[in-house]
């Protein structure tokens, strides 16, 4: 049967594009409703990451590295006043640009990415246009992929609504024109990637939004819309007052800080919220940290061996155990992998241990890179 719904008729063929040019990933932020998008360009593994938040950085950022992308920028849609952008510790770890809208002038500071209708931001022989949508705040930016399959519309299109337009200089009828002009001038089958959603919904497509947006959809015109936003009523966001100076300054803490997961040692939080630690260090500070070995007994005197000093609890009897487990120095935990001691730090983490960490691939990387183990189990723990 022929399906003549502009809306539904052609999404999945404008997916299976994204999913051949580019690597997309929708990350969400629970307590500002925030979503940050990770989109690289598959071929040169450049990648922008599109409104990450100041808390996720260590999530958004492992995820970049175990998806082997190169951030080339760190791009917010606009001063956020709900969430403190995360685009400077991004810049610290990686050295990438910070994009933002260069109408907000000279209040911003720490940007080297000032951008404005018309620009692209290169992503190997890829790009994404730059389209000013102002309305939510003056200084508000959509991003739109050359081939017109995605745009990053921020909280100037949302998913059956638009941004609220009572604070930062925001004005209904601009808003309105931005989206009738720089949103639904796309293509039906062009997702909308909205910067927040408060009811569970992930995406939506221009044919969608023009047809059943609840303030501009349907054939409402520019006074149905005003009306509408003009009696939202909504409370000021809870971190304005925090966030909206903050992010003034692209997310620099006032001490220009790098927050670390650990101070014990260069410990890194990997995307599963997993803290780990490289082998070799480990190896090198041995008298300062308490190995762990969460193996079965018969294990340790198979081929990997074990770490000379280490204690031994196999991971079963871990939790009736955590009195034997000592506190004064840092816990590496290690099993064969480094699957079973991961599971081992978040028992002690919920126990109250604070200084703990996995060791990364386990005796099988301590092994592949050639660091001294032993094999004799009676000397174990």
């Amino acid at each position: 049967m022929k399906n003549d719904d502009p809306v539904s008729a052609k999404p999945r063929r404008g997916a299976r594009a994204v999913c051949d040019r580019f690597v997309l990933r929708q990350l969400f932020d629970v307590s500002s409703c925030t979503y940050t998008y990770l989109l690289g360009d598959r071929r040169s593994r450049h990648a922008v990451i599109i409104d990450t938040v100041f808390e996720q950085y260590l999530r958004d950022l492992a995820l970049s590295q175990e998806l082997g992308l190169k951030l080339v920028a760190a791009l917010d849609t606009h001063c956020h006043a709900d969430h403190v952008s995360g685009a400077w510790l991004m810049r610290q770890a990686t050295g990438c640009a910070i994009g933002i809208s260069k109408r907000y002038g000279e209040a911003v500071v720490g940007a080297n990415l000032r951008l404005d209708h018309g620009d692209r931001v290169a992503l190997g022989d890829s790009y994404l246009e730059v389209r000013a949508t102002p309305g939510h705040t003056v200084g508000c930016l959509s991003f739109v992929t050359d081939d017109h399959r995605m745009a990053f519309t921020g909280d100037c299109l949302l998913i059956r609504g638009a941004g609220r337009c009572d604070f930062q200089h925001g004005d209904a009828s601009t808003l309105y024109r931005s989206i009738k002009q720089q949103i639904f001038s796309l293509p039906d089958e062009c997702l909308i990637l909205p910067a927040h959603d408060y009811s569970g919904r992930t995406m939506s497509s221009v044919g969608e939004e023009r047809v059943h947006n609840s303030r501009l959809g349907a054939g409402a015109d520019e006074r149905d819309f005003v009306g509408f936003m003009k009696n939202l009523d909504l409370p000021h966001p809870k971190q304005i007052a925090i966030a909206v100076p903050a992010n003034l300054a692209c997310g620099r803490p006032p001490d220009g800080k790098v927050p670390k997961p650990a101070d014990w040692g260069p410990v890194w939080q990997n995307y599963a919220g997993l803290l780990e630690i490289d082998p070799e260090w480990v190896a090198q500070h041995l008298s300062e940290v308490l190995v762990l070995d969460v193996r079965e007994p018969e294990e340790l005197d198979e081929r990997l061996g074990w770490i000379a000093g280490a204690k031994s609890v196999p991971l079963d009897e871990l939790r009736a155990r955590l009195v034997e487990v000592a506190q004064d120095k840092p816990v590496i935990c290690v099993c064969h992998s480094g699957t079973r001691s991961a599971q081992a730090t978040v028992i002690l983490q919920s126990a109250g241990f604070a200084r703990v960490a996995n060791l990364k691939g386990g005796m099988l990387r301590w092994q592949q890179t050639g660091l001294p183990v032993e094999h004799s189990v009676r000397s174990a723990g």
